[in-house]
């Protein structure tokens, strides 16, 4: 006759990323926690609130910090959500452990503070490793993108076995199976991390990224080249939509493989954006920088003409914090084409940052209000009032474009005195 499993002890351990972060002299995020040895009926009684859909997840009644019944999983379909998971009282601090993704995320301190490391997940913390800790790994692929994520956060190494079964998983076709919200969430945060880069090396290695973005595949320079830009514009802190429009640039690689018109540019980047389903602050700077950059990138040299158009377009004079995402954007990647670094790189950026400013300042600085009452307003009623008030305000439009022109022709001068604009077919007015 089989023995029936043993209840345990109600018992709660500190789990996961506090504990790895705790362990790298990190300070801590969210503490996370897993009981044993209970059941929903037994947290409820104890004042927990239920938060869990998939498995029970419970709210402390004080610190509202999560508590989730000990839990083990049986892969059952495809994909990420394929899983059915089983949280009884029997179910062992181990059991749970074990389930997790990565050996740094599978460690706990008890309630006296003892670390549990069944895994090894302190020594990989040592030798810098990312390493799985079952062959269960291979059953989640969004666990691909959780490693590229993590590499990019602590610029780890993953271990070889790991990334085997992160290129069986590509090769198992799940990975298409991920929803696009989820594929950008990681992408998002692995953008957000200090190593950028270390994120895309990983995918690429493991064949995701000519998966999840084809687009990318344009040659080991402009791997290089991307790369580089990401890591600077996480150096200098540069927000998710900034990064996001690096990211998918079509240009600064190869020019020969790089779309050649602005419309073409722009189709690009949409089509990323629409299949990733991003949010409509990274749609708007990808397109902008698609479709700016050149001005961006020397707007001294641009004709008043242009770099209006350019201030229209990003609705800089209203929201001028949207001229900044796309302006930085250009000034990393710019700094990377022409291998500016330290000291040099930070005057040529501030410098190409003081002129993209000073114009929009002159441009913001001529009275919309002023000129819109030199216009006389129309009299009467009827069609031909409508007719009128029509008439004044396009008269109104293009009074106010031809004030800012002069207004940007004034500062052009200005500049060109302090030896900032450069001369020629392209700085014309």
């Amino acid at each position: 006759m089989a023995r029936r499993a043993r209840r345990q002890p109600v018992r709660s351990y500190r789990v996961g990323g506090a504990v790895r972060d705790e362990l790298l002299g990190r300070e801590p995020g969210d503490r996370d926690y897993v009981v044993v040895g209970a059941t929903p009926e037994i947290m409820l009684a104890s004042g927990f609130t239920p938060v869990g859909r998939d498995f029970p997840v419970f709210l402390h009644p004080e610190t509202r910090e999560e508590y989730a019944l000990a839990r083990t999983e049986r892969k059952a379909g495809r994909g990420y959500r394929g899983f059915e998971f089983f949280a009884t009282p029997e179910v062992t601090l181990e059991d749970d452990l074990a389930r997790r993704d990565l050996t740094i995320n599978a460690m706990a301190r008890d309630e006296d503070g003892r670390l549990i490391d069944p895994w090894g997940g302190a020594a990989d913390l040592a030798r810098r490793l990312l390493r799985h800790v079952s062959p269960a790994f291979a059953e989640d692929p969004l666990r691909v993108l959780r490693v590229a994520r993590f590499a990019a956060r602590f610029g780890f190494r993953v271990a070889p076995a790991t990334m085997r079964l992160m290129r069986e998983i590509v090769g198992s076709g799940e990975l298409e199976t991920l929803a696009h919200e989820r594929v950008w969430q990681e992408l998002a945060r692995g953008l957000a991390e200090p190593h950028p880069s270390r994120m895309l090396a990983v995918l690429e290695r493991c064949g995701a990224l000519a998966v999840l973005l084809p687009e990318l595949d344009r040659g080991a320079a402009a791997a290089r080249a991307l790369a580089r830009t990401l890591d600077r514009a996480a150096q200098h802190a540069l927000p998710l939509a900034a990064r996001y429009a690096i990211l998918v640039r079509p240009f600064g690689s190869d020019p020969r493989h790089a779309p050649r018109s602005a419309r073409a540019r722009v189709r690009h980047v949409e089509t990323i954006s629409a299949r990733l389903r991003v949010p409509a602050e990274c749609r708007d700077a990808a397109r902008s920088l698609a479709r700016w950059q050149h001005v961006l990138a020397d707007p001294a040299a641009a004709t008043p003409a242009t770099l209006l158009d350019l201030f229209h377009a990003v609705d800089a004079l209203r929201r001028p914090a949207r001229l900044d995402i796309v302006a930085s954007a250009s000034r990393e990647i710019t700094a990377t084409s022409r291998g500016e670094r330290g000291e040099r790189g930070a005057r040529a950026a501030g410098a190409l940052a003081g002129a993209l400013a000073g114009a929009l300042a002159a441009v913001r600085a001529v009275d919309a209000a002023a000129i819109a009452r030199g216009v006389g307003a129309g009299t009467g009623g009827g069609a031909a009032a409508d007719r009128a008030e029509g008439n004044r305000s396009a008269a109104i439009a293009a009074a106010l474009r031809k004030a800012r022109l002069a207004a940007l022709r004034r500062w052009r001068i200005h500049e060109a005195g302090r030896g900032r604009v450069t001369r020629g077919r392209r700085a014309r007015a």
